[in-house]
């Protein structure tokens, strides 16, 4: 049996020990609702204020202004749609851009067919969008923009703090517009302020940071209206109804809790790996091409295009070689298209199905670089030649 190596932690993490004893109480006897007064009830309820200022904590927010959801997806449908729906009195133009996780993008779409006017930004050949064209793009009647921290598949760091400044200008001069951030892939790999950023909205997810999947998180700025999208209880201050999964909740904030205090070291672990194994790949493998700003960017992402093989291909060779890695978002995975993401960069079709992307955890280690790295030249190359050859 070979050794298997993970590095698709971009689609998610394994689990935490310390986040599995954490919430494993409140699945056997603090099993109380969160709602209800009885001893067992506030026993759980104890344990979801905690976990709130936990992760409000990593995010530098006031407990009050996080609401917990069942995942990134549920955030980001709740700050888009939630945000659009309360406020469209106010307009109906929303900004966002042309590599944003389908999470929000699935939503715009939605929107545009109800009647909302959608402006997608396109991204420069590194992936980042322009400052100036956000600023370009709002309107009188724009009520929100949503571009995302961090891609998913490249990596590539957006310029957040530029539009929440210019935000925050333009609601000083009377602008009722807001500005959410999809933090999916940023949280626990980099910084997350939510003061340094200027939003007034901001997702992530639990299985992104060592927690189960099934939780997630959604920062609103106090007066930032919403309209529920889950009705049918008052709980989380009546923006999101449903029982509160205790389990998954205490798990969420003890991920968090760990990301802050691990945050410093991750980094620097993350980007020795991921130096060392781009500068091998640079050396060891001719004729690819790296997707993405290489120095603004997460610290755990490598995406490249390998020409003249398949991205599929790749990946189901390498897999069975014991290696996992992923052709772009886990939640697009079985789509035959290319990226949109790498089109969106100006590559060609051929380089944007040839995409691959590999993302290291704090579980990986430099031998998992190194098998890597003794495998994958071996497998472009077999490839290269049963396409030449076919």
């Amino acid at each position: 049996m070979f050794r298997r190596v993970y590095l698709d932690n971009s689609a998610t993490t394994a689990v935490d020990p310390a986040v599995v004893e954490a919430m494993l109480p409140y699945l056997t006897e603090d099993y109380g609702n969160a709602s209800s007064i009885h001893f067992f009830g506030q026993r759980a309820r104890a344990a979801v204020d905690k976990a709130r200022h936990q992760v409000a904590d990593l995010l530098n927010a006031r407990p009050n202004e996080v609401i917990f959801t069942s995942g990134g997806t549920e955030s980001n449908n709740l700050a888009v749609r939630g945000f659009a729906e309360a406020n469209q009195q106010h307009g109906h133009h929303i900004i966002s851009s042309v590599i944003e996780h389908s999470a929000v993008k699935t939503v715009c779409e939605d929107l545009e067919e109800k009647g909302f006017d959608i402006t997608y930004l396109p991204v420069n050949e590194a992936g980042i969008v322009r400052i100036e064209d956000v600023a370009a793009a709002v309107r009188d009647d724009t009520i929100l923009i949503t571009v995302m921290l961090a891609n998913n598949e490249i990596g590539t760091l957006q310029p957040v703090e530029e539009i929440g400044r210019m935000v925050r200008q333009l609601k000083d001069q009377g602008h009722r517009i807001r500005f959410h951030t999809d933090a999916v892939q940023a949280a626990g790999k980099m910084p997350v302020d939510v003061e340094a950023i200027g939003c007034d909205l901001l997702s992530i997810s639990g299985h992104k940071i060592y927690a189960p999947k099934g939780i997630g998180a959604l920062y609103v700025r106090r007066g930032t209206r919403l309209h529920p999208q889950n009705i049918g209880g008052r709980q989380e201050r009546g923006i999101r109804g449903g029982t509160e999964s205790v389990p998954n909740i205490v798990a969420i904030g003890k991920a968090a809790e760990m990301a802050k205090q691990e945050l410093s070291s991750e980094i620097v672990k993350l980007s020795s790996l991921l130096s060392r194994f781009e500068s091998k790949v640079g050396e060891r493998v001719p004729d690819i091409v790296f997707n993405g700003d290489r120095d603004r960017r997460l610290p755990n992402i490598s995406n490249i295009s390998f020409r003249g093989v398949e991205g599929e291909g790749l990946l189901i060779n390498l897999d069975m070689h014991g290696i996992a890695v992923s052709t772009g978002s886990a939640c697009s995975s079985g789509s035959i298209e290319p990226s949109r993401i790498i089109a969106a960069l100006g590559r060609d079709d051929q380089l944007a199905r040839s995409a691959i992307r590999f993302s290291f955890g704090k579980n990986n280690s430099v031998e998992d670089v190194d098998q890597v790295l003794e495998v994958l030249p071996h497998a472009v190359e077999s490839l290269r030649t049963l396409s030449r050859n076919s």
